[in-house]
């Protein structure tokens, strides 16, 4: 059974990787507004797995015997004023989603759930992911600057990402 405080703050990630998951689809369509469809299909991907990342937290307080209370999701920006403001964005909210898991995993430690910290070893490895990724598309717009021949290359280059359900297939 999962302790009550564990139970709420595990709701509040909930919350917060569907905030995710929805910020990346504004993203997403802010890239197709902008003709932009490799950005598009990458914040697209990027959707999909921050939706899987609250199911799996849904998942796990069920498993738990504890009891899943959604709240309601805060709209988010839809406009960013360049492809690299808007990964700039992605980064800042990635590094903003690390520190809750990383309050999640000192609440873990405090309240003795070793399960649950267990459970949060993969977020915190994934959030190591998360940043490099987006951190690493950050400096190659920083480095073609206003180059637009740059941008069509990085916006071809992005279409190519797959998503977990792809890499299974192969």
């Amino acid at each position: 059974m999962i302790v009550e405080k564990m139970e709420t703050a595990l709701n509040e990630q909930i919350n917060a990787e569907f905030f995710s998951a929805y910020l990346y689809l504004a993203m997403a369509a802010f890239f197709e507004e902008e003709n932009l469809s490799g950005c598009a299909h990458w914040m697209e991907l990027q959707y999909r797995e921050e939706s899987e990342h609250a199911m799996k937290i849904y998942k796990y307080i069920n498993d738990r015997g504890g009891r899943v209370r959604l709240d309601v999701i805060e709209k988010p920006q839809d406009k960013w004023e360049s492809p690299l403001a808007a990964f700039e964005a992605a980064y800042k909210h990635e590094q903003y989603i690390t520190g809750r898991i990383n309050d999640l995993m000192k609440l873990a430690v405090e309240l003795n759930d070793f399960t649950t910290q267990s459970f949060l070893q993969w977020y915190l490895n994934e959030q190591i992911e998360e940043e490099a990724n987006v951190n690493s598309i950050v400096q190659s717009f920083n480095l073609m600057g206003n180059d637009r021949r740059g941008l069509f290359m990085m916006d071809r280059e992005l279409k190519q990402r797959q998503g977990s359900a792809d890499i299974k297939k192969q």
